[in-house]
């Protein structure tokens, strides 16, 4: 349903967990691509609910006991990757280097939009380059129509994690930084170019071809260099690690949030809950290279099998301890579609043994705190953005209804981009 962006619109009648918490059977209208406000339906004539006859665009939901949806917040995924093909290609680690980045930019669009129209209406591309940052920023901007989409630079070193996402022998590579002061420099590059965070490597990884998951990688003056030029220019720093030594490196240089997180021990959790440093878990994607893919190498189902031994364990008890992990899941269409999330919201209730609204949090308000826009996303509240999902059931009292197929309608920014909210008229 097309919406002009200056009208405003409501939808009334319907039960709303706002990312804080239940408001009942509410109202929520907005205009301009952002809340006005959500506040509890008036009843009139005999019992039903409707908007006011006031604004430009109504639309007028039954009682909830009629219809059984509510409204969410849409999700928020904070650790993803947008750079892949979004068509099928034979070979996706080879796909960077024949496809122009005027093309890849459209690939990255669509893979945006994909996620928009499954629910998740913010997310974070967790490794960008000059495309991702590109069309964040059209994005944000507004010249083209779609989801919220942080992007952190990378910086990484020759031989690391992130260098071996490119085939070893190819010559057309991406930047590295191998020194304190490139380490400065890289930094400074993405601020320019408007990265709205870095991404650093602390461990090797899984996907990576021909490291191991246990290298080293960067000395503790290349991290420390990268760690003090971001903080400089206020941005965040989030660690890839999947080590304890990685995690004792993050803990002891203070970045802003852990990636992967696979092997903690009880100290580092203690001190990881104590200074509530996000945990981005990404548990699906490593149980698909594990187990569910047949597109991957052995060495690579191998790395990831042994990554998820006694995983599950630890990250349950990481959880009792408080850990504050929030929704991230290494999103990259070939393993974790784009849409999976609500599947990885499951399976963090599962493991982690947390109720739904604690699940529901950790991908929606909490996830958005993680990344310091609380103020704009993951909330229901007036002045944030108008992002939100008309559900089937209620996700905050029972997580399994957390699910694409319950999906009604995806709003994002204020327009609708899948399904109908013209259904729900009376």
């Amino acid at each position: 349903m097309p919406f002009n962006d200056a009208s405003q619109h409501t939808i009334t009648g319907l039960p709303v967990w706002d990312g804080d918490g239940y408001r009942g059977s509410s109202s929520i209208s907005w205009s301009d691509g952002r809340i006005d406000s959500v506040a509890p339906a008036q009843k009139v004539g005999g019992g039903n609910t409707m908007a006011d006859a006031g604004y430009a665009s109504n639309v007028q939901a039954h009682a909830e006991d009629d219809l059984g949806l509510s409204i969410i917040p849409g999700l928020v995924d904070t650790h993803l990757h947008l750079e892949y093909p979004s068509t099928t290609v034979a070979d996706t680690f080879s796909w960077g280097l024949y496809t122009p980045p005027e093309e890849m930019s459209l690939h990255v669009l669509a893979n945006a939009q994909e996620c928009a129209r499954f629910g998740v209406t913010t997310m974070r591309d967790m490794a960008s380059h000059a495309v991702e940052i590109a069309v964040s920023r059209a994005l944000s901007e507004g010249v083209i129509r779609g989801p919220r989409v942080l992007a952190d630079g990378e910086v990484g070193m020759t031989a690391g994690h992130g260098d071996l996402f490119t085939p070893p022998r190819a010559e057309q590579r991406n930047p590295v930084a191998d020194s304190p002061d490139e380490c400065h420099k890289l930094v400074r590059v993405w601020a320019r170019q408007g990265t709205t965070g870095i991404k650093i490597y602390l461990s090797g990884g899984v996907l990576s071809l021909g490291d191991k998951v246990a290298w080293r990688n960067q000395t503790r003056a290349e991290i420390r260099a990268t760690i003090d030029e971001a903080h400089a220019l206020g941005m965040q720093v989030a660690a890839h690690c999947h080590t304890t030594d990685s995690i004792q490196i993050a803990l002891d240089e203070h970045v802003d949030s852990i990636e992967h997180a696979t092997a903690m021990t009880v100290e580092q959790m203690q001190c990881i809950a104590q200074r509530r440093i996000p945990v981005a878990p990404t548990l699906l994607v490593n149980e698909v290279i594990a187990y569910r893919s047949s597109a991957v190498s052995a060495i690579a189902r191998d790395k990831a099998r042994k990554i998820i031994e006694g995983r599950n364990p630890m990250f349950r008890r990481a959880a009792e301890c408080g850990v504050r992990f929030v929704l991230g899941t290494d999103a990259c269409k070939n393993l974790v579609a784009y849409g999976d999330q609500m599947e990885e919201v499951r399976l963090m209730s599962k493991i982690f043994g947390w109720g739904a609204e604690r699940t529901m949090a950790a991908a929606t308000s909490d996830a958005a705190d993680s990344m310091r826009i609380g103020d704009q996303a993951g909330r229901l509240i007036a002045g944030s953005s108008a992002d939100f999902i008309v559900i089937k059931g209620r996700p905050w009292e029972r997580i399994d209804d957390l699910d694409v197929n319950n999906i009604v309608a995806v709003v994002s920014k204020g327009r609708v981009v899948s399904g109908s909210i013209e259904g729900l008229r009376g």
